[in-house]
């Protein structure tokens, strides 16, 4: 493994009003070398690498890039340095081709005119290298996210890049888009970029990295090589407390004689999933497990009516239910938690207490408002259960971390007080801390009669929660497993097959 530092970054010190957001923080970074920093939200990561791109500005410590010091004013002149970043959310232009996002602001001139015969070529060329054959002339918004980061990064290696920052860009990819994203990683590695690379997902980290540094709370609490720490050492590093504290959770108990809350029949539409059906009782919690594409939240989003269903029937506590948009679930007793909380969840410009009130507000109707002191009630008691991080509930949701989003979102929902509640993904891209609280949420609400379904691509964490497990493939429900039975080779086994004849769980 290379030895030379490309980046070091010594004791780096940012100081917010009231918070210490970065303490004495040592990092480094090799040339040819995937470095993974970890930490749960709220650790300092965002901060440290805002640091190093010009986002914020150090109070005290010095960055040397090279050997050489730098002061990066602003995200363009950490480019200019080659320092460049790929973020979870692509920051390009849907509008435009493949080509001319690789090439904006620098495009190739001939007779005074953009030569766009050089720009596609080259283009392609990219693409090829990053083992793409596509049509680089087509919108950017054609093509799936996976291929969307790989244009931003494609764009950071022709821009000659010296170290690439890839902050959580495996979210949402399936399996074989990571595995194309981390042949791109060890390439460009073998090159001798220096790559920091920020998940959630510990597999992953052991999958690709060389290093990993630790942080928590705006502290430094070390730097190992990947083959030095275990698993279970780096989760207790990184929260504070070991594993068996953080994931002491306890499986809904559903009565025997617990009625139906939910039950679909041979429900479906064109295109989206066919005939499936299920039901959830009081009190239970049932998973979704499947790849992506399988259909989990196409049937999630028709029990909800995001999605019409041309067939089957719904019933809701006893009741067939006509569900055609939302609003007629949420009047049902219904909430979703979508999958995607940037674009369908949360309302970045809105504070807190707004977000949460928009649900709740939505089922009373607009011509009956909601008090200013009942809001300020609601949003305070649900804060304060759900310990979102905030100084108060006047806070933009868009500047709190992506755990505690999810939680504004669990909250505007609680404050429903459903009967159903349909979780997609709800711990997707935050830490484990955060994840095992809104885990541990999720059953309290079971235990208080709430029917759950949850959704999630982490098959440990279903197996951990769930009563039942729903396995979905090819848009088609294949299974029905006993969550208290059922295991993750099991589950993995009827995807794969697309049958539940393996294994001895199946209902």
């Amino acid at each position: 493994m290379p030895n030379e530092n490309i980046l070091e970054m010594k004791q780096i010190e940012i100081q917010f009003p009231g918070v210490k957001a970065l303490d004495k923080v040592d990092f480094s970074l090799r040339a040819g070398e995937i470095h993974s920093l970890l930490g749960e939200n709220g650790a300092g990561k965002s901060t440290l690498i805002k640091c190093l791109t010009g986002v914020h500005h150090k109070d005290a410590g010095t960055i040397l890039l090279e050997g050489r010091e730098i002061q990066p004013q602003s995200p363009q002149h950490a480019i200019e340095l080659g320092i460049s970043t790929v973020y979870q959310e692509v920051n390009l232009c849907p509008n435009l081709t493949v080509a001319e996002n690789i090439f904006v602001g620098r495009q190739p001139m001939r007779h005074r005119q953009i030569d766009w015969k050089t720009i596609n070529r080259r283009a392609e060329e990219l693409m090829a290298r990053f083992h793409l054959d596509i049509d680089v002339t087509r919108p950017l918004s054609y093509y799936s996210t996976a291929v969307q980061q790989m244009v931003s990064i494609a764009r950071a290696v022709d821009i000659q890049a010296k170290i690439l920052i890839l902050d959580e860009p495996t979210s949402s990819l399936d399996d074989n888009e990571v595995n194309l994203l981390f042949d791109v990683m060890n390439d460009l590695k073998r090159d001798g970029m220096g790559i920091i690379f920020i998940t959630h997902f510990l597999d992953q980290v052991y999958a690709v990295s060389d290093r990993l540094t630790i942080l928590r709370n705006g502290h430094l609490i070390g730097t190992f090589g990947i083959k030095d720490i275990s698993k279970v050492e780096l989760v207790t590093q990184m929260v504070g407390k070991d594993m068996d504290t953080i994931f002491n959770l306890k499986r809904a108990e559903v009565a025997g004689d617990a009625r139906d809350m939910l039950s679909a029949s041979h429900i479906g539409a064109p295109g989206q999933v066919d005939d499936i059906s299920l039901t959830v009782k009081k009190g239970e919690l049932v998973g979704f497990a499947g790849l992506l594409g399988s259909g989990r939240t196409e049937t999630a989003e028709m029990l909800f009516g995001s999605k019409h269903a041309t067939k089957g029937e719904i019933v809701i506590d006893g009741s067939k239910a006509s569900i055609n948009k939302p609003y007629d679930a949420l009047k049902l007793g219904m909430a979703f938690c979508p999958e995607d909380r940037k674009l369908d969840g949360i309302i970045s410009d809105l504070s807190i207490r707004e977000n949460i009130m928009l649900a709740i507000q939505a089922r009373r109707g607009f011509m009956h408002p909601i008090s200013k002191a009942e809001q300020n009630e609601l949003a305070d008691k649900y804060i304060n259960a759900l310990k979102i991080a905030t100084p108060d509930a006047e806070k933009k949701i868009g500047e709190l971390s992506g755990g505690n989003q999810q939680k504004v979102i669990l909250a505007r929902w609680m404050a429903t007080e459903p009967k159903v509640l349909i979780l997609d993904e709800p711990t997707r891209g935050i830490d484990i801390g955060a994840k095992a609280e809104i885990q541990r949420l999720m059953l309290e609400m079971c235990g208080d009669g709430v029917s759950v379904i949850f959704i999630s691509s982490e098959l440990d964490e279903i197996i951990r929660c769930s009563n039942r497990v729903i396995v979905m493939r090819d848009r088609e429900k294949v299974a029905e497993l006993n969550g208290e039975t059922c295991s993750q080779h099991q589950i993995l086994s009827i995807i794969a097959e697309g049958s539940a004849a393996v294994g001895g769980a199946a209902e």
